[in-house]
């Protein structure tokens, strides 16, 4: 199953803000738990961290006509096609996988927290609050260990509804478009599939009920023009002078060693040319 490109997909018109998800995330990843306080929202956590990679987040919205609707929309990593945080990794511990996850080997995080910055969604997060080696990212990593087995991850098998689904991505891109359709033909106008092409294609996509920016969402999420040239240019030619500088470094080590070898047996030579062989030195004619 892993090999095969695959997705999330929320239908937040299905969501009804229980937070199994948020609760199968924490258990089955072994994260500990981090105080939280009221602030004023049903939504529990006011965002993700390092410790906390799943987040049902709360928005209240009011509409023209002065009625007041609450939207639901569970947050983690989007797993993008077009990660940024993938390419503002400078030691390469974030990198693609054929199923489509962003996958993070902590083992080679540094805790520089670029890919923090970097990520449109607010998606991954450093530990700040660990000192100096254990500081490294934390983010959603698509359960990889279960749909490696062939399981769902945790929060779509918790989700009592069936709002998270797990699948194929092009079958859940087909099931999203046909849910956009229904829920128009319902009255919801400005329902849509966020995901389906931004950054080139989110493996964590939504059925939404009103416009992405409602819920907190970027429109038109991008991936900063820097860390592409950084990435794509600047990175693979300062390898390039690297290992150039390296190659000289060895080359000139050998010219070196073979002069030292060629001078060294030259000034042998004229040492015996002098007498070495005893018949034309000085202590020979004693």
């Amino acid at each position: 199953m892993a090999a095969q490109e695959v997705a999330m997909l929320t239908d937040v018109s299905q969501c009804i803000g229980c937070k199994a998800c948020e609760v199968a995330c924490k258990e089955w990843n072994q994260l500990p738990a981090e105080k939280t306080s009221f602030q004023g929202s049903y939504q529990s956590h006011p965002d993700l961290t390092a410790h906390t990679w799943t987040v049902v987040r709360f928005t209240e919205q009011v509409k023209a006509d002065g009625q007041v609707r609450w939207h639901f929309n569970k947050m983690s990593c989007m797993h993008c096609t077009e990660a940024a945080c993938v390419l503002a990794c400078p030691v390469e511990a974030l990198r693609h996988d054929p199923s489509g996850a962003i996958r993070l080997e902590t083992d080679r995080c540094i805790g520089c927290g670029y890919c923090e910055e970097a990520c449109p969604f607010g998606a991954v997060h450093v530990d700040r609050q660990s000192f100096d080696t254990a500081k490294v990212a934390g983010k959603c990593t698509f359960c990889f260990d279960r749909i490696s087995n062939g399981l769902e991850p945790a929060c779509v098998h918790a989700c009592p509804t069936d709002a998270i689904r797990f699948g194929p991505r092009e079958e859940l891109v087909g099931y999203g478009r046909q849910r956009v359709d229904e829920l128009r033909k319902g009255g919801h106008a400005q329902a849509n599939l966020y995901g389906e092409k931004e950054l080139g294609g989110l493996h964590y996509m939504f059925v939404l009920t009103e416009k992405p920016e409602v819920y907190g969402l970027p429109a038109d999420p991008q991936v900063s023009p820097t860390q592409s040239f950084w990435k794509g240019i600047l990175q693979p030619a300062g390898r390039v002078i690297l290992g150039a500088g390296v190659v000289g470094a060895l080359a000139h080590l050998v010219v070196a060693s073979r002069s030292f070898g060629q001078r060294e047996a030259t000034e042998k030579a004229g040492q015996r040319e002098k007498g070495g062989d005893g018949r034309h030195g000085p202590d020979s004619q004693v």
